[in-house]
């Protein structure tokens, strides 16, 4: 499974925000896009995942696997992202963030399994009754990122997802991700201005 963009630009009113791009990402592979706050960092991978604004045009092609997916719908890519706010839901708690993120028609007990091998994975054992505003950054960026992979998507694009963390925490956090990254074998493309 690979991420493929062929030749992608992006034009707001006939002007194009950056040069075509083309690129690879393999499986398990993290290739990262750099540039200043400004620059279509978010708005490239907003194309990627079917979230383009209207006011903006596409050419070219994204490729996911054999499937071409310009025109396929946002909730039909399986491609998950992931932001630098968490969005989770502070009205659940850590369980019902992450059952959010599981494919319908699993029992319940499917369900329980899941979300409770992923928090053993992240260290985060017995947080499933835990409420949100009780996380630490770390805690809530880890759930953000096992909610995303409960999904099963094919590829994984990252939106400056470290950068409100302090350094000790970002390096740590950043490991994690792309560990699971590389686990699943899934391509990922992080956006960022952090030359770290």
């Amino acid at each position: 499974m690979a991420l493929i963009l062929d030749s992608l630009q992006i034009s707001l009113d006939g002007s194009a925000l950056f040069s075509p791009v083309s690129l690879k990402v393999s499986a398990g592979q993290i290739v990262t896009v750099m540039g200043p706050s400004g620059c279509g960092k978010s708005t490239l991978l907003s194309s990627i995942c079917g979230n383009l604004d209207p006011g903006f045009a596409l050419s070219g092609t994204i490729e996911l696997g054999s499937r071409v997916i310009n025109d396929i719908a946002m909730e039909k890519r399986r491609i998950g992202i992931l932001f630098q706010d968490d969005l989770l839901f502070p009205h659940l708690d850590v369980f019902g963030n992450m059952a959010f993120g599981l494919p319908p028609g699993l029992s319940r007990k499917e369900r329980q399994q899941r979300i409770s091998s992923s928090l053993a994975m992240a260290d985060l054992s017995g947080f499933e009754k835990r409420d949100i505003a009780t996380l630490s950054g770390g805690q809530k960026a880890r759930v953000s990122l096992l909610r995303t992979l409960l999904a099963e998507p094919e590829a994984i694009l990252l939106d400056e997802p470290f950068s409100k963390l302090d350094k000790q925490l970002k390096h740590n956090v950043r490991e994690f991700v792309f560990s699971q990254i590389r686990k699943l074998a899934i391509p990922a493309l992080l956006v960022t201005h952090d030359i770290d």
